[in-house]
């Protein structure tokens, strides 16, 4: 399976409150430091649980070529991403009116960078749908025998996403602070739809490819 497949779950990976704060950081007090701060904290925080469900993934792989070949561990891995996928759906359906956003945002009107990138670090790693997404990608990179510096590119469509907001500062200056508002709320009400559609997708690829398997001998 190509990674340019796995890269659209990137837009799963940030939505919510992850592009929120993200948005707030921006239209705040020291938005480039704090950004950046942020920024780097969702870089360590994305790619630890990539690598460790990469690893994860490799053994399963490993361990079920010595009972059903190479294909059929393929097909085996499959499976799970489409299982994962499923329960992927049904948490992204069931948070889609979760629109207030919580406590701790206020203090990303002026945090500091400590702050910042904890709250990144956060929001990356205990998100169970994150991890959802960063072991369907893992498992279809280590399943498709697919080198792990592919998760770094995965990585870094997802922080280029979240930095969106801050490169829009940094284009249209002033002019951006009345664009990010809008482009919060935009988020708000739009981004389950556009999750779900690119989880089916997604799904869609794995579909076809273990109908592929199937008729290859």
């Amino acid at each position: 399976m190509p990674l340019l497949t796995a890269l659209p779950l990137a837009l799963e990976m940030v939505a919510g409150s992850k592009l929120v704060s993200a948005v707030v950081l921006a239209a705040g007090r020291h938005p480039r430091r704090s950004s950046v701060a942020y920024l780097a904290g969702v870089t360590v925080g994305v790619l630890g649980p990539l690598t460790l469900w990469y690893a994860v993934f490799r053994v399963v792989r490993h361990t079920a070529v010595h009972g059903f070949g190479v294909g059929g561990s393929r097909r085996l891995i499959d499976w799970i991403v489409l299982a994962l996928l499923a329960v992927l759906m049904v948490v992204t359906f069931r948070r889609r009116r979760r629109d207030r956003p919580p406590g701790w945002l206020r203090r990303l009107q002026d945090p500091r960078p400590s702050y910042a990138f904890g709250v990144g670090l956060l929001l990356a790693v205990a998100v169970p749908s994150d991890q959802l997404v960063m072991a369907s990608v893992a498992g279809s990179m280590a399943g498709h025998g697919r080198p792990w510096w592919h998760l770094l590119l995965f990585t870094a469509l997802t922080v280029l996403l979240l930095a969106l907001p801050l490169l829009m500062l940094l284009v249209f200056g002033e002019r951006a602070e009345r664009l990010l508002p809008a482009f919060r709320s935009w988020t708000d009400s739009h981004s389950w739809l556009v999750s779900e559609t690119v989880i089916l997708v997604f799904a869609a690829f794995v579909v076809a490819d273990l109908a592929g398997s199937f008729s290859r001998p």
